[in-house]
């Protein structure tokens, strides 16, 4: 099933427009595509369907998000937007606890698809982890934290939607 759409319109909610906050390793950022990951991008003129569009090639695609069940998708496109792609892999191949190696093949979907919804909480906790050991949480943490946990809620709605379960 494809939610790209659905999962990049929580992404675009989340980052917004124009950033350039001093303490962001980014820099400049426009609908959170930054100017350090983009170096040769004029990121003031991009629109949002050109996001749409780094979003589902650089992020999406690298991490199969048409193959995760739904939810699990939105966790890992969010979580890759931020950490970048193969670090989502690894957390999630982490919460499986199959073998880590940032690719993901069909160890890791069967894997996802066996353990959801359960898996979605355990690969929470380990991107939780690793915002606790970032140099820049003193900066960013709370805000970090905050998109977790609205990201964590917004799948559960988009699983719950997509099983025909109101939320």
């Amino acid at each position: 099933m494809n939610t790209f759409e659905q999962c990049v319109r929580f992404i675009l909610e989340e980052e917004g427009g124009l950033v350039n906050h001093p303490g962001d390793p980014g820099g400049l950022t426009r609908f959170g595509i930054s100017q350090r990951a983009y170096p040769t991008v004029d990121i003031r003129s991009i629109t949002e369907d050109d996001a749409k569009a780094f979003y589902r090639r650089d992020y999406w695609n690298p991490i199969h998000g048409d193959e995760l069940p739904a939810g699990l998708d939105l966790l890992m496109l969010d979580t890759a937007i931020n950490m970048g792609a193969e670090t989502a892999v690894r957390l999630l191949q982490e919460a499986l606890n199959v073998r880590v190696d940032g690719m993901i093949g069909g160890m890791t979907i069967n894997g996802a698809r066996q353990q959801m919804p359960g898996i979605m909480g355990r690969f929470c906790a380990l991107r939780a982890w690793r915002y606790e050991i970032n140099r820049n949480e003193e900066t960013f943490g709370k805000v970090w934290f905050r998109r977790l946990f609205k990201a964590y809620d917004a799948a559960w709605a988009l699983y719950d939607d997509i099983r025909g379960n109101p939320s």
